[in-house]
C-alpha cells in the first residue's frame, strides 16, 4: 500500500522530500513552502493569532495563548479526514513552532473512530541538536520504508559540515564572538542546533546552550557582551520583515556603540527558511554562518539571497 503523508511541520515536509518522496505528501502545514512544488497541497493547519503583527504583538499573543493552556495552532479535522493520510509527521520540541502533539493525537482518535487499527501512524520529530536532526531523517526514512534513503542523505549532509568543520580547524585565526538573535522584541538568543553551528563555522558562540531550548535575553546583557558580529535571524521571518522590525533594536541606547555595529558586523539572515527549521538546509544555515564569520574562507553564494549586512 502507498502511504499518503500529511506534514505538519516546514522542516519534516523537507526530510519527506529529500528522502524523495514528495509524490507521497497529500497534506501541508500551513507553514510548509520548500520545495515551492509543496504548495499546490491542501492546508491542514492555520495559526490562531495575527501573523502579521509586530514581534511584540506576536510575542503577547502567542503567550497569552499559552497562559490559558490553549493551542496556537489549529488543526483542520475535516481536511485530515478527507486526505485519509497513513502517515502524519508532526513535532514536539516546541507549542510554538508548530501544532501541538495533544491537538495531533485528538484528531487521529477521531479518524479512527471507534477501531484505533484505523489510525494514520504518528511520526513525532524532537531535534535539539543536530545530531538529532539526522537522526530525524532516518527516522523518518525508517518510518516510510526507505531506511536506505535515510542513511544516504544523512552521509551527503555530514560530508559537508566535515568540510567546513576541517577548513575552520585547518586555521586558527581568533574567534570572533558571535550573538546569534531568534526574537527582536523581547530579544530571545539562539540555542538548539545554533551554538553547534557557530561553533564549526569558526565563532565563539556568547548566548544560548547546544541542546537547550533558545533563552532570552535582555538588551543590557548584549551590550554588556560587546559581540564582534550579530547575526539576526527571529523565528519565521525572512530578510524583509526582519529589517521591518530592525527599529525595535536598532533605536535601543548604546546601539551604535556596540563593536559589531561600528564595524558594520550585523548580519541579518533568512529564520524562516533556514536557521530554524531542523532539516535537510540546516547545512545552509552552517554554510551561511561560514560565509559570515570566515569570509576569508568560505564563499558559498548565499550572500544577497539568504543573508545579508545591516
Amino acid at each position: 500500500m502507498m502511504s499518503r503523508i500529511v506534514s505538519l511541520l516546514p522542516s519534516a515536509t523537507e526530510i519527506v522530500c529529500v528522502l524523495g518522496l514528495e509524490s507521497n505528501l497529500v497534506g501541508r502545514s500551513h507553514e510548509c513552502d520548500y520545495p515551492p512544488s509543496v504548495t499546490r497541497l491542501p492546508i491542514c493547519t492555520s495559526p490562531q493569532f495575527d501573523v502579521e503583527g509586530s514581534s511584540r504583538s506576536i510575542d503577547r499573543q502567542v503567550k497569552a495563548l499559552l497562559e490559558q493552556a490553549l493551542s496556537i495552532y489549529r488543526v483542520d479535522r475535516d481536511t485530515l479526514r478527507t486526505l485519509a493520510p497513513t502517515h502524519i509527521v508532526t513535532q514536539t520540541q516546541c507549542d510554538v513552532c508548530a501544532v501541538n502533539p495533544k491537538d495531533v493525537e485528538s484528531a487521529l482518535a477521531e479518524l479512527a473512530g471507534p477501531d484505533p487499527s484505523l489510525a494514520p501512524q504518528l511520526i513525532a520529530l524532537a531535534p535539539n541538536t543536530l545530531a538529532g536532526v539526522w537522526e530525524d531523517i532516518r527516522t523518518v526514512a525508517g518510518w516510510l520504508g526507505v531506511p536506505e534513503r535515510g542513511a544516504e542523505v544523512v552521509t551527503r549532509l555530514l560530508t559537508r559540515v566535515r568540510a567546513i568543520e576541517c577548513a575552520t580547524q585547518a586555521s586558527s585565526p581568533p574567534l570572533p564572538t558571535v550573538a546569534c538573535l531568534e526574537w527582536l522584541d523581547p530579544l530571545m538568543t539562539a540555542g538548539n542546533w545554533v551554538p553547534e553551528m557557530v561553533r564549526l563555522a569558526g565563532g565563539r558562540n556568547l548566548f544560548g546552550t547546544a541542546g537547550a531550548h533558545s533563552p532570552w535575553t535582555t538588551w543590557e546583557d548584549l551590550r554588556a557582551s560587546d559581540p564582534d558580529l550579530i547575526v539576526i535571524f527571529p523565528c519565521g521571518f525572512d530578510i524583509g520583515r526582519t529589517r521591518k522590525e530592525m527599529g525595535s533594536l536598532t533605536a535601543r541606547p548604546g546601539w551604535g556603540e556596540l563593536r559589531a555595529v561600528a564595524a558594520r558586523r550585523v548580519f541579518l539572515a533568512d529564520g524562516s527558511h533556514y536557521f530554524n527549521r531542523p532539516g535537510p538546509r540546516l547545512v545552509e544555515s552552517l554554510e551561511i554562518l561560514a560565509e559570515i564569520i570566515r569570509p576569508d574562507a568560505f564563499r558559498f553564494g548565499h550572500e544577497g539571497r539568504s543573508w545579508v549586512r545591516l
